[in-house]
């Protein structure tokens, strides 16, 4: 079955069980009549994020999507908390366990990737990590998504314990000194950082202005050594 095919059929089966339709309230009447209120506010919410996502995805896959959701993925514009090396190390690593060369990662993909990181999954475990970020329900990894890894983990956002922490901690990017400590940390390095250059900088214009204070006296003495010589000559 297509993704197509899915998300079509995961779109009927939220409109079969959207708050008021007959399936719906089989299913939900207990639960209504307990707190219809907070039952018909969570489904409302719950339903209406998953149709606006499946119905991105479709309007992608027929070319009906609007001109922002085709937008060309800029990395560099779009996650500006990695420096560019970082995003390049990222895609590097991205394209070495894309061994289909679609521009996914799929399951069997990322189970290779975590056993070559040395933190194999169990296929469920696979699963979750995948759920975690997949934004369009396809089951795979885009680049962009692969990215979102890296920025959950350095927004403190992942378990200490789950496979994406497992994935960002083992690779082989080097983002330690910028951020997957959390963000506060990342922003205190760039304040840190920021602090060095900028006493490197004061510094290296102060011997500047030595160097050009000294050449300054130089061309004084030599005028004044000039204008006495002069006048003894005269």
């Amino acid at each position: 079955m297509s993704s197509e095919q899915i998300a079509r059929k995961l779109q009927r089966r939220l409109i079969d069980t959207t708050p008021g339709s007959p399936e719906s309230l089989v299913h939900t009447r207990a639960d209504e009549e307990q707190s219809p209120v907070k039952s018909a506010t969570m489904n409302d919410d719950a339903t209406s994020e998953l149709t606006e996502k499946l119905n991105r995805r479709l309007d992608i896959h027929e070319g009906t999507a609007k001109p922002e959701q085709m937008k060309v993925f800029n990395p560099y514009t779009e996650f500006k908390e990695f420096s560019r090396k970082q995003i390049k190390d990222m895609e590097t690593m991205f394209k070495r366990f894309d061994s289909g060369k679609d521009g996914f990662i799929d399951l069997m993909e990322l189970k290779l990737m975590m056993e070559k990181l040395g933190a194999p999954q169990t296929h469920l475990g696979l699963k979750t990590m995948i759920k975690e970020v997949d934004e369009d329900f396809d089951g795979k990894l885009s680049y962009r998504e692969f990215l979102l890894i890296f920025r959950k983990a350095a927004a403190g956002e992942l378990q200490e314990e789950s496979g994406l922490m497992a994935l960002a901690r083992l690779s082989e990017i080097d983002v330690s000194t910028e951020g997957v400590l959390g963000a506060r940390d990342f922003f205190e390095a760039k304040v840190q950082a920021l602090s060095v250059r900028s006493k490197f900088e004061a510094e290296i214009r102060e011997e500047q202005e030595e160097r050009k204070r000294i050449e300054l006296e130089r061309k004084q003495r030599r005028a004044a050594f000039k204008e006495l010589q002069s006048t003894f000559c005269s």
